[in-house]
């Protein structure tokens, strides 16, 4: 029997099942998002569930479907992070025995945290798609029912609650703007949405380096890069259930790995909400194509907050460095005592603080009793870059960006 699309029936069953045991999460209007990106901008806010994801809709939706012999042998689920944990969490609160099998190369906050909810955690094969594998082959013989993280119905339409508390908390909307990885949630968030709306937009987003259902939307071969920021979206094999739900999608869109970190920086500075970078896809979007979505009422779901505090930290100086709140550049100066000085005074002078200092005199081709000072300094904007730039340059000191600043 060929895959069928989620029902809007489906959907509702899964929310009385849920109700009470997920957090139904604020859909908030942003003024400041929305004056900067020029849509009226609503935020679903699944990154303040217990395990900051949406992914624990789908879980809970799934383990209470089971029988109760079922229940009794236990689960087990492939994941490198946000099912992982929602399977682990809901799988001990309802008393059923849970096994997630991870990539070997899984970071060990994540899996100590699974492990930490109660799951039994086997590491195996270098990516998701070994782990599945092993999982898959484990199943059977350890009489465990397999939880898929996201081509299942139960789980697709436990995803696709989130669409029924959105348009509650906001009929007007026009647009749904949708991670998509495997394509569990915009299957299920679709099916509601559309029921229950036929005219809304539902609009799904990839990262340009996994672009699996935009491919396969336009009849080409994907191809695929290493790694993604938006490492939850980061799926090459998507599921029956989205192919089955092509009807119901009204477009795919792709996102650069820029454009994600852009959105994750806006989000903190915004609405001072972390995300990860899946969740910011929805915002990178719009900051890719302001005028499609110009006007429009736009609903993104924020999928979750787990990202790395180290990566958190490369991203937001990055993002500084973007607006023009961070720049590195390098000066010329005559190697004598008091030339630094001449320099650091300028700067202060200027406004510009002095985040760090290097100075070169050995591997560099510029002339003996020469140096090059290479500074990073934070600045207000690329306007203030470009006045620090003149000035120096009018002192002699020959100032040169690094790192493709402009100063615009």
């Amino acid at each position: 029997m060929s895959v069928q699309a989620i029902t809007l029936e489906e959907v509702r069953a899964a929310a009385r099942v849920i109700a009470g045991q997920v957090v139904d999460t604020p859909c908030l209007y942003s003024r400041t998002l929305s004056e900067v990106l020029g849509a009226e901008v609503w935020l679903k806010f699944e990154n303040l569930q217990f395990t900051a994801s949406f992914k624990e809709r789908g879980a809970l939706a799934k383990l209470s479907a089971l029988d109760q012999p079922t229940r009794e042998r236990g689960v087990i689920a492939a994941s490198a992070g946000n099912h992982a944990q929602g399977v682990a969490y809901h799988a001990r609160r309802l008393g059923i025995p849970c096994v997630i099998v991870m990539p070997r190369y899984t970071p060990s906050v994540k899996v100590e945290r699974t492990r930490a909810l109660g799951a039994e955690v086997l590491l195996a094969g270098d990516g998701f798609d070994d782990a599945q594998a092993h999982a898959l082959d484990l199943a059977p013989s350890a009489r465990l029912e397999f939880v898929h993280a996201y081509d299942d119905r139960h789980v697709a339409a436990g995803q696709g609650t989130i669409a029924l508390e959105m348009l509650a908390a906001q009929p007007d909307l026009e647009s749904l703007v949708v991670p998509v990885g495997g394509g569990g949630l915009i299957s299920g968030l679709a099916a509601a949405a559309k029921a229950l709306k036929p005219e809304i937009q539902v609009i799904g987003v990839q990262s340009a380096r996994f672009p699996a259902v935009y491919c396969a939307r336009k009849g080409s071969t994907p191809e695929f890069g290493a790694s993604s920021i938006a490492d939850g979206i980061a799926v090459r094999h998507p599921g029956e259930i989205v192919r089955a739900s092509a009807a119901l999608i009204d477009d795919v869109v792709l996102v650069e790995e820029g454009d994600i970190e852009q959105a994750i920086v806006m989000l903190l500075e915004i609405e001072k909400t972390v995300t990860e970078g899946a969740a910011a896809a929805g915002v990178a979007a719009i900051l890719r194509d302001r005028e499609r979505f110009a006007g429009c009422r736009t609903g993104l779901v924020l999928t979750g907050g787990n990202i790395d505090p180290l990566n958190l930290a490369f991203i937001t100086e990055r993002g500084l460095a973007r607006s023009g709140r961070l720049v590195r550049l390098s000066v010329d100066l005559r190697d004598l005592p008091g030339s630094l000085a001449q320099v650091t005074a300028k700067l202060a002078a200027l406004g510009a603080n002095i985040e760090e200092v290097h100075h070169q005199r050995t591997f560099t081709q510029l002339p003996l009793q020469t140096a090059e000072v290479q500074f990073v300094l934070q600045t207000r904007n690329h306007a203030h870059v470009k006045e620090v730039m003149a000035a120096l340059d009018a002192e002699g000191f020959r100032p040169r960006l690094h790192d493709g600043a402009t100063g615009e």
